[in-house]
């Protein structure tokens, strides 16, 4: 039934879509994660850190949102690869 629904152009546009959409994403990814700062304290991590304000906003942050922006980047990029191989393989017969 889903090849009656779609023919070789609309085939092409989804393809040609998911590709783009996800070249875009994996650049824009790699990107937000240069950006990002060291999670590493270096030798002051083993004994343990005190409580500042910095730790208390730490939701605020320009790191935080960075990495909320990773999720969500990286999130999206996966639905994206998973709908153009879902494309690929029905339409090809293989799936």
């Amino acid at each position: 039934m889903f090849n009656l629904l779609m023919n070789w152009p609309t085939y092409e546009a989804i393809c040609l879509v998911c590709l783009i959409l996800g070249a875009l994403s994996a650049i824009f990814l790699i990107v937000v994660v240069m950006i990002q700062p060291s999670n590493s304290n270096g030798i002051s991590a083993l004994g343990g850190q005190q409580e500042t304000f910095y730790g208390k906003n730490k939701n605020k942050t320009l790191a935080s949102k960075l990495k909320k922006l990773t999720i969500i980047t990286m999130s999206v990029m996966a639905v994206l690869m998973i709908v153009f191989c879902f494309v690929v393989f029905h339409f090809s017969g293989t799936f």
